[in-house]
């Protein structure tokens, strides 16, 4: 890696940990490059703006979710399995101590309607993920509304998550999804 690949890394890193503990407002670019440990000056070099940091720590996000689902489906055979497993992901996901919800809806909450590249970055994100669950649900021989319904399944289960913080909301959205899915399903 370049010093500059290292550079932007441990800025993207940093400001990573901090926008998500915290939100992305609340952090100042002082507190961020101390956190990096580069100078100012140096962080403007890599990043003319705190606009631009925010873009890349969403795309990192974006490539962690992507990496993450993609892992867990990868166990699977059929695509309604692929899509149960989703609801396995984010089961881990939500039993980590440092859980917030979901980068994207908490940056768009915060910045979506003064920060362009953070709603446009939060829809294509959310698009995305519709497209591949849909892209599943077709595969496993379902209307593609039932994707839009699985989709929206895992966002509330998300944002329930992190709101009352319980876990349990994954498994009960996968509860849900096996009735979309016309699965037998345990009400244990």
């Amino acid at each position: 890696m370049t010093s500059t690949e290292i550079g932007r890394a441990q800025v993207v890193n940093a400001a990573d940990e901090l926008f998500y503990a915290r939100g992305i407002q609340a952090v100042g670019m002082d507190e961020l490059r101390t956190a990096a440990g580069i100078s100012l000056k140096r962080m403007y070099s890599l990043f003319p703006s705190k606009t631009a940091i925010v873009a890349e720590v969403l795309r990192g996000r974006t490539q962690q979710w992507n990496d993450g689902i993609h892992a867990e489906a990868a166990a699977y055979e059929s695509p309604r399995e692929k899509l149960l497993s989703i609801f396995d992901f984010l089961d881990h996901w939500f039993r980590e101590d440092n859980f917030r919800g979901c980068a994207f809806i908490n940056s768009f909450g915060e910045l979506g309607a003064t920060m362009p590249e953070v709603a446009e970055a939060a829809q294509q994100h959310k698009r995305n993920f519709i497209d591949y669950v849909t892209e599943l649900a077709v595969e496993a021989g379902c209307e593609p509304t039932v994707g839009l319904q699985i989709a929206l399944l895992a966002e509330g289960a998300q944002t329930t998550a992190a709101i009352t913080e319980s876990p349990e909301s994954a498994a009960a959205a996968q509860a849900a999804v096996k009735v979309l899915l016309g699965m037998p399903h345990s009400t244990s």
